[in-house]
């Protein structure tokens, strides 16, 4: 699919499930300086499915660091709790095309298949999905979802990536960008994720189809985020090739880390941008701590 704007959109996307921190913070900058570097339109996107762990005061504290941190986005800023039915309508074109099926295993159910017949573990080192219920009859499914039984619904990976390379007669892949515009065509297996869960069984989204969706249908162009989550690029090149969305091209910058060596947490109060304004910290400052004062807009 081609898209009829020119001009570049970048977005940070940020989940209201704690304060930011200097991680986000790093992610946020860098969005902002290269939006500006391709004069390009920079947005805000609240990333709010999680209703167990989702809070307005992190919404409004979002707003806040950002604002301190001297960054400005358009608006109006798109809220993914809002846009549920959007989710289910892109869910329910893939299951119509046979993609989707119900799976009505516990977790613990899961884990224990995993365990019998030692699945390989998925790029997050999580076992892959064992198969449980992939092959369910109509019969027994009408059954079990008129029994009430929870659900979520599945990607069948290797029904989805056959239609995909069958189509593009070749590799699924994206180009990865540099600071200084080059690009590398990166080759991607999605298999190795197994069967992903599309819909939830508390929301009928998830995070890899609400964040393609929205991508989709916000025409971004450049998708500026941490390293850690350079693997999931491999879920959503499948997801798009599958609802017809145009490709961005991708930057994974490195993540912030503290003392040991560990990936920040929204758990870690000390390094929550919060917590350094309180403590006297300038925006100044935050630049500094993260390296970036040579990043040039």
């Amino acid at each position: 699919m081609k898209r009829a704007q020119l001009t570049p959109v970048f977005r940070f996307a940020p989940s209201p499930n704690g304060f930011l921190h200097l991680g986000h913070a790093a992610s946020a900058l860098i969005n902002s300086a290269l939006a500006r570097r391709y004069g390009a339109r920079l947005l805000l996107r609240i990333e709010d499915i999680d209703k167990g762990r989702t809070r307005e005061a992190f919404v409004d504290a979002i707003f806040e660091d950002l604002e301190w941190l001297g960054l400005t986005w358009e608006q109006p800023v798109l809220r993914q709790s809002r846009r549920l039915e959007t989710y289910a309508a892109a869910a329910k074109r893939l299951a119509d095309l046979g993609f989707l099926y119900p799976c009505f295993a516990s977790r613990a159910e899961i884990n224990e298949a995993a365990v019998q017949c030692q699945s390989r573990l998925d790029l997050d080192g999580a076992p892959i999905y064992p198969g449980l219920h992939r092959d369910l009859s109509a019969v027994d499914v009408e059954r079990r979802i008129s029994a009430g039984e929870p659900f979520s619904m599945r990607l069948n990976m290797e029904r989805a990536v056959k239609w995909v390379r069958e189509r593009t007669e070749g590799e699924i892949s994206y180009q990865e960008f540099d600071d200084e515009d080059g690009r590398q065509a990166v080759v991607v297996d999605p298999m190795r994720w197994g069967d992903v869960v599309l819909q939830r069984k508390d929301v009928p989204t998830s995070y890899h189809l609400s964040v393609v969706v929205d991508d989709g249908d916000q025409e971004v162009t450049h998708v500026v985020r941490g390293m850690d989550l350079k693997p999931a690029t491999a879920i959503h090149r499948l997801l798009q090739e599958l609802l017809g969305f145009a490709a961005p091209v991708y930057h994974h910058h490195a993540l912030i880390r503290d003392a040991l060596g560990n990936k920040l947490s929204k758990s870690d109060a000390a390094t929550s941008l919060r917590s350094l304004r309180e403590a006297g910290w300038s925006p100044a400052d935050v630049i500094g701590r993260l390296g970036l004062e040579g990043l040039s807009g």
